[in-house]
């Protein structure tokens, strides 16, 4: 067994309950890595959870693969042998691919960390990782994404807040706010991701479309702003995760 996992695949009386698309169809992973007996070790585990999964062993043909199998996740390796994981997720991100991305990195450095997150990357797993580490962040990332794809109401929900995605329109507790359009689309980002940790890196990507270098405090500013006009004499729902990012979630 190569040495990238740690752990053997989950017996079958631990398996958890399958994830189901609103159409039927099983989900689709698109796994890349240029070491084959890993990518097929990975095939084999998200076959177990009843997926249909597809590899490429290189960044041309994981771009190509993904453009034709439309994967509804990516497994996503940063060191590959002709373009990396990085850039191959920035190709697929500037083309309007919003596919949620698992890396599997070798390196565990808090810069290597950001560089994946600012270039759109959902959630990483280093190496050494089990199989069973890597099927859990995977569900995770795909019952997120199969719920935002099936939502046809334009309407976010969080707790008593709501956002008109197509009217531009924001309540709180029936009230009004009024917001310029960054606080609207960094609002939308948050609202779309309720109860998660985003990081000022994931925010400036997703926001402004900048790198992370310098430009954290546009976010620490914007934040801000929304607290002055969400949470502002009302219960919070804004919170700062201390060393990670920020949250939105109903008031309790």
């Amino acid at each position: 067994m190569p040495s990238s996992l740690s752990r053997e695949q989950p017996h079958a009386e631990h398996r958890s309950p399958a994830i189901a698309k609103p159409d039927g169809s099983p989900v689709r992973v698109l796994v890349v890595d240029d070491e084959a007996q890993l990518a097929d070790l990975l095939k084999m585990a998200l076959r177990y959870e009843g997926w249909d999964v597809r590899t490429a062993g290189d960044g041309h043909a994981a771009m190509r693969v993904a453009r034709e199998f439309r994967p509804d996740a990516i497994v996503l390796d940063v060191m590959l042998p002709d373009i990396d994981g990085l850039e191959v997720l920035q190709r697929l991100r500037t083309e309007g691919d919003e596919t949620p991305v698992l890396f599997l990195t070798a390196k565990d450095s808090l810069d290597d960390r950001l560089a994946g997150l600012t270039a759109g990357g959902d959630d990483y797993v280093t190496k050494p990782f089990s199989l069973e580490e890597v099927v859990a962040r995977l569900r995770g990332l795909i019952r997120r994404f199969v719920r935002s794809t099936a939502a046809t109401d334009p309407v976010l929900a969080v707790g008593d807040l709501t956002l008109d995605e197509d009217s531009y329109e924001v309540e709180r507790a029936g009230e009004p706010i009024e917001l310029t359009a960054t606080e609207f689309e960094l609002l939308r980002y948050l609202m779309r991701n309720p109860r998660r940790v985003l990081s000022k890196a994931q925010i400036l990507d997703r926001v402004w479309s900048y790198d992370f270098g310098g430009k954290a405090s546009v976010v620490e500013l914007y934040i801000s702003y929304l607290r002055k006009k969400i949470d502002a004499g009302r219960e919070p729902m804004i919170h700062t995760v201390r060393g990670a990012g920020y949250m939105i979630k109903a008031a309790t």
